[in-house]
């Protein structure tokens, strides 16, 4: 082995870890939204929408994380689905508020089970929950940086 190989090999690459948590979670949460009739994607936009109703697209965007190119068409999907309407604001018509239908807000009371459901499901992982929120602040923490960087 040359010197600097072990820098390529993949148990030692931090991004395919958090590849592979990540979708082995999202997969965990697939029974559930799919009970809701909603993908991953739009259940994180409904997260967002429950907290703030009557977001611009531009905010939702941001707290995503995602490009306006992406998020439009799941908003589509949403709209043509019943649960959000998107309009123009009357202050800026340049800016496209999104808003819950009352359909996407009795939604929420539907995906309340949902964390604590997902919770259960991985407890059999054997983490101490302990761990799982310093984990979660070190992602955080990661993110936070990384956003703010750009």
């Amino acid at each position: 082995m040359e010197e600097g190989d072990a820098k390529l090999k993949l148990e030692n690459q931090i991004c395919f870890s958090l590849y592979a948590v990540s979708r082995i979670v999202t997969q965990q949460y697939q029974p559930f939204l799919q009970a809701l009739g909603i993908t991953y994607p739009q259940y994180l936009v409904f997260l967002v929408l429950w907290e703030t109703n009557g977001i611009p697209v531009k905010e939702l965007s941001d707290k995503l994380l995602l490009e306006s190119n992406t998020l439009t068409p799941l908003l589509k999907r949403l709209e043509n689905k019943g649960l959000i309407s998107r309009k123009r604001s009357k202050e800026d018509e340049r800016k496209v508020v999104i808003t819950l239908t009352e359909a996407g807000i009795a939604l929420k009371l539907k995906a309340k089970t949902i964390p604590d459901a997902l919770a259960t499901n991985l407890n059999c992982l054997e983490i101490e929950e302990k761990e799982i929120r310093t984990l979660k602040k070190i992602l955080d923490k990661f993110l936070y940086t990384v956003k703010n960087k750009n």
